[in-house]
């Protein structure tokens, strides 16, 4: 399962990859905002969808902020999630190959809509690399 989020900076660029991922029938859960407030704070969607994404191995996550750093930084003080902060397909590529990434961030202001798609479609079909080094990595971080 794809688990969806963002604050007010995501909130449209979020909407338009939910669009995107249901087209192409992926199973897709947006977990808010779901009205743009312009006052919200990250941290109150990016726990709800590390909780998620945690659930099971197979679930991976998507935050949006408007430089990602934010999300990114959050997301990253849980125990088992891997975010990277991408922002575009071949470092979103290099991001699950060698490092079995969970959770992208996308940075919004820095990244155009079509980039952030393709971006995202990457990141998704990207399998992890699986090669003994890549899991030693992993391994040695308690990752």
């Amino acid at each position: 399962m794809i688990f969806i989020a963002s604050d007010h900076g995501g909130f449209e660029l979020k909407n338009k990859i939910i669009n995107h991922l249901e087209y192409k029938g992926l199973s897709c859960k947006d977990l808010g905002p779901y009205e743009l407030h312009p006052e919200d704070d990250y941290p109150d969607y990016v726990k709800p969808l590390v909780d998620k994404v945690l659930v099971k191995p197979d679930n991976r996550g998507v935050l949006l902020c408007r430089n990602g750093v934010g999300v990114c930084m959050l997301a990253n003080k849980f125990k088992g999630i891997r975010a990277v902060l991408s922002w575009n397909t071949k470092h979103a590529a290099s991001s699950r190959n060698d490092d079995n990434t969970n959770v992208l961030c996308l940075p919004v202001d820095y990244i155009f809509e079509e980039e952030a798609i393709n971006t995202v479609d990457v990141w998704l079909n990207t399998p992890f690399g699986n090669a003994p080094r890549y899991l030693r990595r992993l391994k040695k971080g308690n990752l």
